[in-house]
């Protein structure tokens, strides 16, 4: 038998790249590196939600649910975007 598990993903990686994206333009000092931290500090934020379609997961929910995930996407994002950008303004400037 042979298994095929490139489909398998965690539903927020998707929608936390594609928001990190999105919203870089409001973040113009932020680097490729930083937003790449954005996109990790959210990841670790958020609880893993494996799918093999992000669509099969959203016809399963409640609208009630839907929202929670909004918001929670958003929270993790907005914590992220802050904490990177202050961990970032800490570091002495290199020379």
């Amino acid at each position: 038998m042979i298994f095929n598990f490139e489909q398998v993903h965690n539903y927020y990686e998707r929608a936390v790249f594609e928001a990190v994206a999105r919203l870089s333009g409001s973040y113009p000092d932020y680097d490729a590196g930083m937003l790449a931290d954005v996109a990790c500090m959210a990841l670790n934020r958020l609880p893993a939600r494996y799918v093999r379609h992000d669509v099969d997961m959203m016809f399963y929910l409640s609208e009630k649910e839907r929202a929670a995930i909004e918001e929670s996407l958003h929270e993790a994002l907005a914590f992220a975007f802050t904490y990177v950008g202050q961990r970032h303004a800490r570091q002495p400037a290199s020379a």
